[in-house]
Formats: structure tokens, sequence, C-alpha cells
């Protein structure tokens, strides 16, 4: 029989030590365990935070952020933000203006409320959008109320729209017209660091980079500029006298008299905008609560006290109604929003490739029958344009019609990816046209010379490294990158001249770099027609044979969420992720260093030098044009 050795007491130590961290261990893993099956019944039990919508209810549609064609981040990005309470963000103007368009016909809608404090407008013609689904609501006989705290002018365009407009008796807002203003750099950049920069351009109106060889605007950028500023702010006076029955040119003098009537009204805003019938009253936020609490349904458990339903809520109320599979042929949205950058882009930015392939998908889709591409882009890269435009005309070969419903901007590359589509749709005051070429090339010798810094060395051929930014730019090197810019004019004109009909001489005349209005592209013959997406999506329809509208399905094709987005954006779209998001510390500190970051903008002029292969110079249509 043989007995089993007993062991030293060094030899139990670490035995126990070793046991301990095998129970630690484990331990850890099954609470780990055990907290993932509980989120995972939390998601399966709580379902999405929406309520049953009740007869009476009203609509408080209070949003918060930039107004955009599309979002910009991805949706978990998106959820986390909204769990954990965060402000700002973004706000589609499809959402707006589909949930405007259902209230207007939903029963269970008693009316709407505009709450516009936090709404970050940036052009007027997706603002005019959102303000005719605003009166197509108030002419359904639904009452519509307008609040806000401080307003710009650009909120004062949609709560116009509504029957009663209040203001904060200690609030302000002003319409002071539109002004477009930018900063120069040549005396910063040239004079004091010593930076030479080099322009070449084809179009005496293509202003876009006049900051980095001026010190002010060029004459012919003035007389650009104000020639659609002023047409765009008139229809602007238009839409305003029209909704609040006011004489337009009377509203015109108010503003001009501006000092004069703020001055009667001892420098109070709020009380300057009720004498000039902008608004119907002054009252603060808990009284105009008050107000629909007696119009409406009181509900104590309510914001503000009455039974009422938030943007978010209510398009979750649209959306659950969706069948998950229609059958029925597709007209296809596709939206290019931002600049136009080569390779692939997320969304915000309009990718050379990446959008190409969206157009693509639209085309090999048996399902698609028809293309809408939504433009809002002040343009860029012209290489990224034309592989944009050229999937345009491939759609439209394989007898896929294709429109383009332009938004606030497609100006430059945003026109370029435009042209060739079968009708073009712009808004009376959308911006566009700034059809023109440029290049923009620094050179630092000078500036390297101020800290001591010089570069010197050898070539094969007078031209190696000549367009080294460390080396003085040549004559002849400019005269190469001076055709290159030509051959870019002369592409873009020679297809706009196809695309439209026109001989290029006519083409010319109103190109060079000149921006237009909407109203003043259609008149040019570079838009077809004036009207929305709407409009586009009903022409394209109607090309492509597809009947009456509910006789087709409408889709945007976008980039689709990862499986993992999809599962997290519904945990913290329930209640108890929701729960969980806003009161745990430790969720906070962890999603906060695991949440995907949008990379930050490259700067145009970073990305304007950066080095193409093959080519002395990046070729940009683009155009600094917004307001």
């Amino acid at each position: 029989m043989n007995d089993t050795p007993r062991r030293g007491p060094i030899a139990r130590f670490f035995i126990g030590l070793w046991d301990a961290m095998n129970f630690t261990r484990r331990l850890i893993l099954n609470l780990v365990f055990f907290a993932l099956l509980f989120i995972v019944l939390a998601i399966l039990g709580a379902g999405p935070r929406t309520r049953p919508l009740l007869d009476r209810t009203t609509l408080v549609i209070a949003p918060e952020g930039a107004l955009v064609e599309q979002y910009s981040n991805d949706p978990l990005t998106r959820a986390l933000g909204k769990a954990m309470g965060e402000r700002g963000g973004e706000v589609q103007l499809r959402d707006l203006v589909r949930a405007l368009d259902a209230a207007r016909d939903d029963k269970r809608i008693e009316r709407v409320v505009l709450d516009l404090d936090e709404l970050d407008a940036s052009g007027f013609a997706s603002l005019r959008e959102v303000a005719q689904a605003v009166a197509r609501v108030k002419a359904s006989g639904k009452q519509v109320v307008a609040f806000a705290e401080m307003m710009d002018q650009k909120q004062y365009l949609l709560a116009a729209q509504a029957n009663e407009v209040y203001l904060d008796p200690m609030g302000g807002m002003l319409l002071e017209g539109l002004g477009r203003y930018r900063t120069y750099y040549r005396q910063g950049l040239q004079d004091k660091l010593g930076v030479d920069v080099h322009l070449f351009k084809v179009g005496e109106y293509k202003s876009a980079a006049e900051p980095y060889v001026l010190d002010a605007a060029s004459p012919e950028a003035k007389e650009a500029d104000l020639f659609w500023m002023n047409d765009v702010w008139q229809r602007y006076l238009g839409d305003v006298a029209k909704a609040r029955k006011l004489d337009a040119t009377q509203l015109a003098q108010s503003i001009d008299q501006m000092p004069a009537g703020i001055a009667s009204a001892q420098g109070d805003l709020a009380r300057f905008a009720l004498q000039t019938k902008l608004v119907d009253g002054l009252k603060t936020r808990e009284e105009v609560d008050d107000l629909l609490v007696q119009r409406g349904v009181a509900d104590d458990d309510a914001d503000g006290g009455f039974r009422q339903a938030s943007l978010d809520e209510y398009l979750l109320q649209l959306d659950s109604g969706l069948e998950a599979v229609d059958g029925r042929p597709q007209v296809a949205v596709i939206v290019a929003e931002g600049e136009i950058r080569s390779g692939e882009q997320p969304p915000g930015t309009v990718g050379g490739e990446s959008t190409a392939a969206l157009l693509r998908e639209a085309r090999d889709d048996e399902n698609v029958k028809a293309v809408v591409l939504r433009v809002d882009s002040p343009g860029g890269e012209v290489f990224a344009s034309e592989q944009i435009r050229r999937e345009v005309v491939a759609l439209k070969k394989a007898g896929k019609p294709v429109s383009v419903s332009m938004g606030d901007l497609a100006a430059s590359g945003g026109y370029w990816i435009s042209m060739d589509a079968d009708r073009i749709y712009a808004d009376a005051s959308t911006i566009t046209g700034s059809i023109g070429i440029f290049g923009l090339i620094p050179t630092i010798p000078r500036a390297l010379d101020k800290i001591g810094v010089h570069s010197d060395g050898v070539g094969t051929t007078r031209f190696a490294g000549a367009f080294d930014i460390t080396r003085p730019l040549q004559p002849e090197v400019g005269e190469v990158i001076q055709s290159v810019i030509n051959k870019g004019y002369r592409d873009f004109t020679g297809r706009v001249a196809s695309a439209r009909n026109k001989p290029v001489e006519q083409v010319d005349a109103i190109a060079r770099g000149r921006v237009w209005s909407g109203e003043q592209a259609k008149e040019r013959g570079l838009v077809d027609e004036l009207g929305g997406l709407q409009q586009a999506i009903e022409f394209a329809a109607t090309k492509a044979k597809l009947g009456k509208p509910d006789s087709y399905h409408v889709r945007y094709i976008e980039k689709a969420a990862t499986p993992f987005e999809r599962f997290f954006t519904g945990f913290v779209g329930s209640r108890a992720g929701g729960a969980w998001l806003r009161d745990s510390d430790m969720a906070r500190s962890l999603l906060a260093k695991a949440s995907p970051q949008a990379a930050a903008d490259l700067r145009f002029l970073e990305g304007a030098i950066t080095p193409t292969r093959g080519v002395p110079v990046k070729a940009l249509a683009y155009c600094f044009c917004g307001l």
C-alpha cells in the first residue's frame, strides 16, 4: 500500500492560491454570463418604447439638431445618444415630411405643435419642403401651433405656416436678410507665413478658392452672389407674407426700418415681433402648455400635462405598421449629401466608389424599376463626380428612368452628378450651377526659409520633383496645371451640353463658375422643373409606367446596418436598455470607449492638395455657396 506523500506548506500555499484563482475566474465568467442573459431577456420582454396612440392626441414636433437628408452617423451611435439623453444630433428631412403628411390624415391626431428652438436648418429648399407639409396639415383643417423661446429667420419660415405663433415674452426673433461673408487668408498665408498659394481656374465667377489668394471678395463673386441671394430672399419674404397674410413690400420695409421699430418697442424684440404681426402672442412655455391642456386632453403623466406624442414616438407608430416584405415594384431613392470625395465614404459625404455602388445596386436589383437621386452637395473632386455620373448613365442604358431631386445645394460637382438624369427637379430656392473647375497648389519654400530650412537635390529631368511643395513653382509647371484645368472645364461644359441638348457656347455663357437659384437655373435650362422629392418620384414612376402611387413602393437604398448595430439599437430602444444606459455609470464608461466614433472631416485645403497618382493637380468642381 502506497501512501500519498504529504505536501509541504509552500506547495499547499500555491495550490490553495491556484484554487482561489480558479474559483474567482469561474465566478466572474458566471456573473458575465448571467448579466448577458438578463440583458437578452430584457430585450425580448421589454419591446419598443411605444404606447398605443389614443384619440385626440397632440403631435409635438420638436426637432433637435441639424436638418439633414441622411444621417451622417451609424444607428448605434444615434441610439446611444438618445438613450443617454444627449441633445442635438440630426433629424432627417424625410422623417419630418412623412410625419406631417401622415398626421394630416390620421384621425387620432387632433393638432400639431411645432417647438422649433433646437432645429438647426441649413438651406431654404429643404425648409420650404417642410413648410409646405405644415401648410398641408393646416389646409386639412387641423390646428397647427408654433412656439419658440428664441427663433431665427429659418426656423420662422416653418413657424409662419402655423395657425398661431407664440414667442416667449423674454425671447426674440428677427428677420435680417441673407448674407454670406467669408474669411480671407492671403495676407496671413503669403505675407505672414510665407506660403504661396497658386490658383488655377476657368471662369471669372468661380470663387471657391479666392480666400486663399485674395484679401477680399472679387467684384465678380459679389455680383454673382447678390444676384441669386436676392432671388432667394424675395421668395422667402413672399412665403412668409402669404402664410401670415401680410404685404411682402411692407414686410421688407419693416426690416429696413428695424432700428426705429425696435426703439419704439423699447428694445423688446418679442414685442417688436408682435407689433409687426410676425407672431400672434407672447406666452411662456408653461402658458402654451396650459392652452394645449384646455384645447386637448389633460394627461398628468405627460410633459406639459396634455395627451401627446413626440416625433420619434409617432415615427415608431408609422413604422410599426410596415409590412416586412413588399412585393410591389420599387422606386429607389439614393441620397448624395455632402462633399464629393474619392473612394468609400460614410453617409454625410458622397464617395465616388460608395455612391456609385449604391446606384449599381439599384441597377442590378430586378425589383427596382426607377431611381431618384437626391442631391444636396457643394461638389468636390472631378473624378469622383464622374464615377457617379457614369452610373447614372448606366442606369438609363439599363432601361431604368432616373430623375434628380435637388435639395438645398447641388452646385459644381453636385450638378455634374445630376446633369444626365432624365429630368432634374429643384426647389425655386435651391442653389445650383457653379459649372467650373479649379486647382490649388501651395508652395512653402519661403515659409521654410523663415525657420532656416531649405530644400535641395537633383533630378533626371527639369520636371522631376517639380510638384514638390517645398520647391518654388516653375512657370512651365504652372502652364501644365492650367492645361489640366482647362481640359476639366471643357469636359464639364461639353458633358452639360450633351446632357441638356445645348450648344457648348450657350452652356459656357451660363457657366464660368456662376451660381444660380433654382428658379434662375430653370430659366437658363439647367433645371427642368420646379418641385421637390415627391415630384421627382412621381416622374420616375410615371416614366417607368408603374401606375398610381399605391401600385409601387418607394425604398431608400443606403448602407445597411450591421447585425450587431441592429441588435444593440433594438436594445437601447427598449425600456430596460434605455434605463440601464441612463442609470449605469459603468455602462457609460464602457460604451464611451467601445462605441464607434465618426472620423473627423478633412479640411478642404488639406483634401485639395492631397496628391493623386498620375496627375499634377487634383481638379476640383466645388462651390462655397451655401447659406
